[in-house]
């Protein structure tokens, strides 16, 4: 339900954000953008249409429905086939030459949009401009302490006594005080030195 008390779909209010985006932006043909738009759009068609082939070696939810199914459909496998649920997760091995995908790269099943240098590079520069740049900076100075910490999409956390968390909601923060604080606690105490001045 929109603000003005109508109501749309998912697909309806990806419609409208593809419009607004293409109908403000000056897209360049061969263009990266241009690259966005036609798969977002392909990729709203094929949700519309039921039809995946358009987008299936190039959308991660479409490679991997059609590589379950196809697997499903030649074993004659029951939904719940606890062989699926791990042909599902050996899809998601991201380890180099080891996971599924991988593979299906090799065989023309599934398009990269990285190469091995940018994932590399990725490793240890995160965007500068999202919460990835605190996640980065929280955990790069938990090694270097040797602290014990725990850090996912949204919470940085000191495995102390104290058990400090900070959430980070906001996908597009890329400061925020909390998160140096947190990272200012794990510094090791100053020794005592007499002659520094005492505030």
């Amino acid at each position: 339900r929109l603000s003005n008390g109508r109501t749309i779909t998912g697909l309806e209010l990806q419609r409208e954000y593809l419009t607004a985006v293409t109908s403000r932006l000056d897209i360049e043909p061969g263009s990266d953008l241009a690259a966005v738009v036609d798969l977002w759009t392909r990729t709203l068609d094929a949700i519309e249409s039921g039809d995946t082939t358009t987008i299936h070696t190039e959308v991660d939810w479409a490679i991997k429905q059609r590589l379950l199914t196809s697997y499903q459909d030649r074993h004659g496998l029951a939904d719940d086939d606890p062989r699926l649920a791990r042909l599902e997760l050996a899809y998601h091995d991201i380890r180099r030459g080891r996971g599924v995908f991988a593979k299906l790269v090799e065989r023309g099943l599934a398009q990269r949009i990285t190469t091995d240098e940018e994932v590399e590079e990725a490793k240890v520069n995160p965007p500068q401009t999202t919460r990835a740049r605190l996640r980065g900076r929280f955990i790069t100075a938990a090694q270097q302490q040797g602290a014990d910490f725990t850090a996912d999409w949204v919470h940085l956390k000191i495995n102390d006594q104290s058990q400090r968390t900070v959430l980070c909601k906001d996908p597009f923060v890329s400061h925020d005080d909390r998160v140096e604080n947190l990272i200012a606690a794990m510094a090791p105490p100053q020794p005592f030195d007499p002659t520094r001045p005492r505030r």
